[in-house]
């Protein structure tokens, strides 16, 4: 016995409400679901295509068209047995910007992690069973053909050479690998610190200051990824397995430049850039510029060591050590009173000692093409000088000031050069060192 009331159909306990007769079709009203018919595991689709990252919902399958870029499709939280989800490729584009499904919390196929979705023209099934394995993927054929073969990763700013992805860190973040496999399952890489800043005085003394050594430069072969043109510092260095993980990336800041003011200080070390196991170290501060500040008018250690002034000492490169060495000494100064001051040191060379009138060049860096472009990095900044200021090394390093001309220039930015020493007689600040960066690069493809 049933009854039908306004908007609600309802049946009396224990009998049985069929709707329609055979051949009928029971059409639901516009807005309307259907809930509670015991039926899981089915699919509708929807045919508006997707093209940025949502949240799906349970019985919906959805056209994703990756054309402009990757993104995720987020799992229903909180799901219950025989939910279901499916995703298409729209465009045939999975294979160049992947599509991820999000767990949102549940396992997928039993893991701890998202799923990625690799070959072109891929149609799959997500259905969520019990907590242990959670969604399971339905596909026909082995759930491994949709899964790349290669490195699948994330973090910093990707680009594409052939078959292989750049990833560029330029500040601090975080590098994903969601996949590995026997197609790719090392990096190389390039891990350059920030530089030293230049030292200065107040006006009096000697006439330069000393300048900021590089940050220290970490390179691999480049076998992992392409025969790019390395620097000499890369030659038979092993690329860096990796697993799906997370591998923190941290992007050395370039060290300040000591300010015209009383203290006779140094320039300040550059910051440390790290990936996995790889540490480069900052670069060493330059030293003051005055005869009677010892032991300050001698240098920092560091990557690269910064440069002396009046009669000091040039920082230590490669230090804490390491093999090939990530950096040089930077330059010493023998005139106690009127030389100009010396270069910090390079990745590649080590910084000029002082002269009795210009400040000594910076050290060279190294030029690699693991970005696809060549560029040098991790020059040594240029000491100040009398009669000129050094010029900073290839790779970023700063120029020295000149008595009567301008400031010391910095270490350029993202490049890991070291500062430009300050002029102490017309008291010129010490430039500061530029900031380090992080290079990734691995096959994709």
């Amino acid at each position: 016995m049933s009854k039908i009331e306004v908007n609600q159909i309802s049946s009396q306990c224990g009998s049985t409400l069929t709707i329609g007769q055979s051949g009928d079709t029971v059409t639901l009203a516009c807005g309307a679901t259907a809930a509670g018919f015991g039926s899981t595991g089915e699919v509708s689709w929807d045919t508006t295509k997707k093209t940025t990252g949502f949240t799906a919902t349970s019985g919906v399958g959805y056209f994703c068209d990756t054309t402009s870029a990757a993104f995720t499709v987020t799992l229903p939280a909180t799901p219950s047995a025989g939910n279901v989800v499916a995703v298409s490729d729209y465009a045939g584009t999975f294979g160049t910007n992947n599509l991820t499904i999000g767990r949102n919390g549940s396992n997928i196929n039993g893991s701890a992690s998202d799923y990625v979705i690799y070959p072109n023209n891929t149609t799959a099934q997500f259905i969520y069973v019990d907590a242990t394995e959670g969604w399971r993927l339905v596909f026909t054929g082995a759930s491994s053909d949709l899964a790349s073969n290669f490195i699948i990763a994330t973090g910093g700013t990707i680009t594409c050479c052939g078959d292989f992805k750049i990833h560029t860190f330029t500040g601090p973040g975080t590098f994903t690998v969601t996949n590995t496999g026997p197609g790719s399952s090392t990096v190389d890489y390039l891990v350059a610190a920030g530089g030293g800043g230049g030292g200065q005085n107040t006006p009096f003394g000697c006439f330069g200051a000393g300048a900021g050594g590089a940050g220290g430069f970490r390179e691999s072969s480049g076998a992992a990824s392409g025969c790019y043109s390395i620097s000499p510092l890369g030659a038979c260095v092993s690329a860096l397995p990796v697993t799906a993980q997370d591998y923190p990336i941290t992007v050395g800041a370039g060290g300040a430049g000591s300010p015209c003011a009383p203290g006779f200080r140094r320039g300040c070390n550059g910051s440390n850039s790290i990936f996995s196991t790889i540490t480069s170290a900052g670069g060493g501060g330059g030293g003051s510029g005055n005869s009677g500040a010892a032991p300050t008018n001698s240098a920092s250690n560091g990557g690269s060591g910064g440069g002396a002034s009046c009669a000091g000492t040039g920082g230590s490169g490669n230090t804490p050590p390491v093999s090939p060495p990530q950096g040089n000494n930077g330059g010493s100064t023998s005139d106690g009173g009127g030389s100009g001051a010396a270069g910090g040191g390079g990745a590649t060379a080590a910084g000029t000692d002082g002269s009795p009138g210009p400040g000594g060049p910076g050290g060279a860096g190294a030029t690699t093409s693991i970005s696809a472009t060549p560029t040098a990095y991790a020059g040594g900044g240029g000491g100040g000088g009398r009669c000129g200021g050094g010029s900073g090394g290839t790779g970023g390093g700063g120029n020295g000031a000149t008595t009567g001309g301008s400031n010391a220039t910095n270490g350029t930015a993202n490049t890991s050069g070291g500062g430009g020493g300050g002029s102490a007689t017309d008291c010129h600040s010490g430039g500061s060192g530029g900031s380090g960066i992080v290079i990734i690069r691995y096959k994709y493809q």
